[in-house]
């Protein structure tokens, strides 16, 4: 399993609600994706940048969403490009669901 740590600066910031109500109009289509084992949406504390955690099965599931149209579609719709950082993640506690995670 790998994360991906994806960042990009707001052209303004949002209340916690505006980034609510963003997230959840884009939440549905992530729902489907081949690979995604969960996404986290995240707002800084000063409201001026934005992203996700990805949890993902494999890199190449993620590198399979993060193409070129993705990257545009952020740089249109925020006016910057984002930042990806991939993190190796060997293991997932998940307290919810009172599991231990990994690959093996």
């Amino acid at each position: 399993m790998i994360t991906v740590l994806v960042q990009f600066k707001l052209p303004q910031a949002v209340t916690l609600e505006q980034a609510r109500a963003m997230s959840l109009a884009s939440a549905p289509q992530y729902r489907e994706i081949p690979g995604l084992l969960r996404k986290y949406y995240i707002l800084s504390e000063d409201r001026t940048a934005a992203g996700g955690m990805y949890l993902w099965k494999s890199r190449a599931d993620a590198e399979r969403l993060y193409d070129d149209a993705w990257k545009k579609f952020v740089r249109e719709k925020y006016g910057v490009d984002p930042s990806l950082t991939y993190f190796d993640c060997p293991v997932v506690v998940d307290n919810i669901s009172q599991q231990i995670i990994t690959e093996e």
